[in-house]
């Protein structure tokens, strides 16, 4: 007869797997739930740069750099074609007003100088023989007058006679009729010869002075070109320095070509190139400085220039009262811009990180320094020493600074 076995309460060996099992699913699943997951690098402590964030005055402004350059300067050009056949000044040298920097030659110049000299000589001698076949004919006329006029008191005076004869019928009518017809006609003859002498005095005045006036465009046309000969010696406009001479020896420069260019050497500018970035901020009149041999010089901003090129674009910036001592065109500077007023924000020193990151996150040291983890910030301005920060931060914060370039995709550093 088969006897019933009762089964003992309890856990037994054939529990144990499954409670293990069930274990260790809960502890997964509090991992995927409470557990860190994000992707981990070991970085050396000593090969990184770990900054401390800080509220402080931020100082808006940027450091350029720039060239000095003459505020005046005059562009030399060639008034004449030709060829250079020498350069009597160097660039560098001191030039007056005046002083012959270049000459050129031009064969054709030349030819056109002596074809007007020849068509000048000519146009004289034409002028000339013209005046003294006029003055023969002007003394003719007169002696024709001369005798038009003695031959008409001759005949009056014969007419009167024959007149007072006749009356007296002394002389035939004929006689009478033919000195009065001799008197008229002397006497019209004679107007007319002054007739002549009018028209021919007035035609040689029209005459002489076309002529004369032909003879004064001839001069003035032989003139200009001797002035065109004169412009080959390329002179300086003003006094200064000579800055550039862009011409050799047998070059040919062709009329208005730029050859250099002079400096006025009592005041200066200096020209610098800014990132397209600040474009918006950088106008006229702001504030700049420089430092030079231990002295700051004030500066500001002359003339902002709206083309961008190359991802920059040109101002000017001239000196506010004193200048540096031995300021030389072509010298660097390295000048402070003012673009804002200061005030009191959270700052973060300048690092490489910026150029991984763009401002737009970086590693937060936790506060034992064991580790970094990956924050979310907001950059604002920044200036040579620091980034303003306007939020993800706290002052007392540790960050690092240094380049990411190492870090990849991964959220958190743990420092060794």
């Amino acid at each position: 007869m088969d006897k019933i076995i009762e089964q003992k309460k309890g856990l037994k060996k054939k529990h144990i797997p499954y409670l293990l099992g069930g274990a260790f699913v809960l502890l997964f699943i509090g991992w995927l739930i409470f557990g860190n997951h994000s992707s981990t690098l070991r970085v050396e402590k000593d090969k990184i740069t770990i900054e401390g964030i800080k509220k402080g005055t931020f100082n808006d402004y940027i450091r350029i750099m720039g060239n000095v350059e003459p505020i005046t300067f005059i562009q030399l050009s060639a008034m004449e074609g030709g060829r250079v056949i020498e350069k009597v000044v160097e660039e560098g040298a001191m030039v007056r007003a005046g002083d012959i920097i270049v000459k050129l030659e031009n064969p054709n110049l030349s030819m056109e100088i002596l074809k007007s000299e020849a068509d000048l000589a000519y146009q004289e001698n034409e002028l000339r023989n013209t005046l003294l076949s006029m003055e023969k004919e002007k003394i003719s006329i007169r002696q024709d007058r001369l005798q038009s006029e003695l031959n008409v008191t001759r005949n009056k005076r014969k007419f009167e006679q024959n007149k007072k004869l006749y009356e007296e019928d002394l002389i035939a009518k004929e006689d009478y009729l033919m000195a009065k017809e001799d008197y008229e006609t002397s006497v019209q003859n004679n107007e007319m010869l002054i007739e002549r002498q009018k028209q021919d005095s007035m035609y040689r005045e029209i005459q002489i002075e076309n002529m004369e006036e032909s003879l004064k465009s001839m001069q003035r046309n032989l003139k200009l070109v001797r002035e065109r000969y004169e412009n080959l010696n390329v002179k300086a406009p003003i006094s200064g320095q000579l800055g550039t001479l862009s011409v050799e020896i047998g070059q040919s420069v062709s009329s208005g070509m730029e050859l250099g260019k002079i400096n006025v050497l009592d005041n200066y500018k200096v020209t610098a190139q800014i990132d397209e970035h600040y474009i918006d901020r950088v106008r006229k009149d702001l504030a700049a400085s420089l430092e030079r041999q231990g002295t700051n010089f004030n500066m500001k901003v002359m003339k902002v220039y709206p083309d961008v090129k190359g991802g920059q674009f040109k101002t000017d910036l001239c000196f506010v009262g004193d200048m540096p001592e031995n300021i030389r065109t072509g010298q660097t500077y390295h000048i402070n811009l003012q673009l804002g007023q200061s005030d009191e924000s959270v700052l973060i020193p300048r690092g490489a990180f910026y150029q991984s990151t763009g401002g737009q996150w970086i590693f937060v040291l936790s506060p034992d320094g064991s580790e970094a983890y990956r924050r979310t910030i907001k950059i604002g301005k920044q200036n040579p020493q620091y980034y303003q920060v306007i939020e993800g931060l706290e002052p007392g914060e540790k960050v690092i600074t240094s380049g990411y370039e190492m870090y990849g995709d991964n959220e958190r550093l743990v420092l060794k």
